[in-house]
């Protein structure tokens, strides 16, 4: 029917890198978790159909191969952004139309961006 989230790991203590990752450069707005799961620590993150969960895993190992691919209007300028905040750009061949490349979070988990055109 449809995919609801996407779960990433993330070390314990680690919440404000990540909404500086995820809500100040890839602008993911955070988004409260349920009250039962509040207290878990982490964070949740959404734009439009696009929802990351990140939790807190004590055996933390970042996904390094396994990823979210976001879609973003304008690929050069989102990259700009990133560039400018030191995040390094891993480039990738296109694929059928779209432009890709991966970042990594501030913990080692692997995001790809795409642009598509058709």
């Amino acid at each position: 029917m449809g995919l609801d989230h996407v779960r990433l790991a993330m070390p314990a203590g680690m919440e404000g890198a990540a909404r500086g990752f995820y809500e100040g450069l890839l602008g993911l707005a955070e988004v409260p978790k349920p009250l039962n799961l509040a207290g878990r620590g982490g964070c949740w993150f959404e734009r439009g159909e696009a929802r990351i969960h990140l939790g807190i895993d004590p055996a933390f190992s970042p996904a390094r191969k396994a990823h979210p691919a976001l879609l973003v209007d304008d690929l050069s300028r989102f990259l700009l952004r990133l560039e400018a905040a030191g995040v390094p750009i891993m480039q990738d061949a296109p694929l059928a139309g779209c432009e890709r490349c991966y970042v990594s979070d501030p913990f080692g988990n692997r995001i790809e961006l795409m642009q598509c055109t058709g």
